[in-house]
């Protein structure tokens, strides 16, 4: 199957500048092209992810992906999607981001092989470019009007937009210009919302290259979900692909918890799954759907891919030990990522009679409602039910003398740390 044709299969396209023409360019030959993010920000999240997992889809089909990190068009922000102005951020800032994006990124692609990626900086190609060579080399390109009528643009004509972020269009179709000349690439990809930026770039290469460069453009769908909220949004926040700040755990959960409406297109867009796979996957779902198989097969693939499989062994045990009760099989460290967001309190206490402990941490509001709970049998220390009402709590009961794991009834749970 051509990539053109997969990519279609997965509903990945929404636009294309040439389609004919870039099918017959990826039949006849092995091809660069190229996505960019810009530092904004210090990871990506997996909003982030989508058009790079159809960079990589290019690449196993034997093309040569080239990584564009905005070192340059960080420092302004792509107006893109924004209703105000970007706060700029500070060159050391944006170093530091673009070295946090660059090792992110290089998990994603293969840089060996006769299809190899390649990553760069467009500040390499920009930062000794002065001010009159840029309006003369690249400004006199372009067309005010043409500028103004660009989506990005028009839709912050009313509440204003500054010429730095006006000026960012010329800045990526030098990006792709640049790319064209020097590394032969012929395609750009990128999100729905980057068509004028990619378009620009196409004018630019065509004034620059000659008419007759034979360059493309595709962009990916916006991608939503089934309840009509933003994809890679929880109450929560964005999933981040840094560990620090979306724990595996947290990531396999937000796979693992996919709509049903929605899991077949994203096994389509985020996996390397087969059609044939991914066909007896929709099955299940319809005629299985308790058992989950879908969305069990997309959190395992999608936390392998960006983690690692011992990181999803770890995300499935401590899901297993939640779903079961059987916490104390947990090590601290599957603690901290599994309990991130329970309820947590602090003890400095040594050894103290269970029934006061509850209500000395606050976990319980009175003693006659800790002996009440206890005595029913509503309270679980490290996944085991407690109805003494003299048990002492003290060093036995801390995990790797660090946790001592509460649970009050069927699912709520407290974690207490030690000072």
């Amino acid at each position: 199957m051509n990539i053109i044709d997969e990519l279609e299969w997965r509903g990945a396209i929404y636009q294309q500048t040439d389609e004919d023409g870039l099918r017959e360019l990826t039949n006849k030959e092995s091809i660069s092209l190229y996505c960019g993010i810009d530092p904004t920000g210090d990871s990506m999240h997996i909003g982030h992810l989508i058009p790079f997992m159809i960079l990589r889809r290019f690449q196993d089909a034997g093309h040569k992906p080239i990584i564009l990190v905005g070192g340059a068009t960080g420092t302004i922000g792509d107006p893109s999607g924004k209703k105000e102005e970007r706060k700029l951020q500070s060159l050391d800032q944006i170093n530091q981001n673009v070295t946090s994006l660059r090792a992110q990124l290089g998990q994603i692609f293969d840089f060996e092989g006769d299809s190899a990626a390649t990553m760069v900086n467009n500040y390499d190609w920009t930062k000794d470019l002065s001010v009159l060579d840029f309006l003369r080399d690249f400004g006199k390109n372009f067309n005010v009007n043409t500028m103004l009528a660009k989506d990005i643009v028009a839709s912050r004509l009313e509440v204003g937009i500054s010429f730095t972020e006006f000026a960012y269009q010329i800045l990526q179709a030098m990006d792709y210009n640049h790319l064209y000349e020097h590394n032969d690439c012929r395609l750009q990809i990128g999100g729905s919302d980057q068509w004028g930026n990619i378009t620009a770039g196409l004018d630019l290469i065509r004034k620059k290259q000659g008419e007759n460069a034979k360059a493309f453009g595709l962009t990916i769908p916006l991608l939503t979900k089934a309840d009509g909220t933003k994809f890679g949004k929880t109450e929560g926040g964005a999933i981040w692909l840094n560990a620090e700040k979306t724990t595996p755990y947290e990531f396999y959960q937000f796979w693992i918890n996919t709509d049903d409406r929605d899991v077949i297109k994203y096994l389509k867009y985020f996996t390397f799954l087969s059609e044939e796979e991914i066909t007896d996957l929709a099955r299940q779902v319809e005629e299985e759907p308790h058992l989950r198989a879908a969305q069990k097969t997309l959190a395992a693939e999608m936390t392998k891919f960006i983690h690692d499989e011992a990181a999803l062994e770890q995300a499935i045990k401590i899901s297993a030990a939640l779903f079961s009760g059987d916490v104390a099989s947990l090590t601290a460290a599957e603690i901290e990522q599994g309990f991130k967001d329970v309820p947590t309190f602090v003890s400095g206490t040594e050894e103290a009679k269970l029934v006061d402990w509850l209500v000395e941490l606050g976990i319980e509001p009175s003693k006659r409602q800790s002996r009440e709970d206890i005595s029913n049998g509503a309270i679980y220390i490290n996944g085991e039910r407690t109805q003494d009402l003299d048990k002492m709590i003290g060093e036995a009961e801390r995990i790797e003398g660090q946790f001592t794991i509460i649970r009050r009834g069927k699912k709520k749970y407290f974690l207490v740390r030690y000072a």
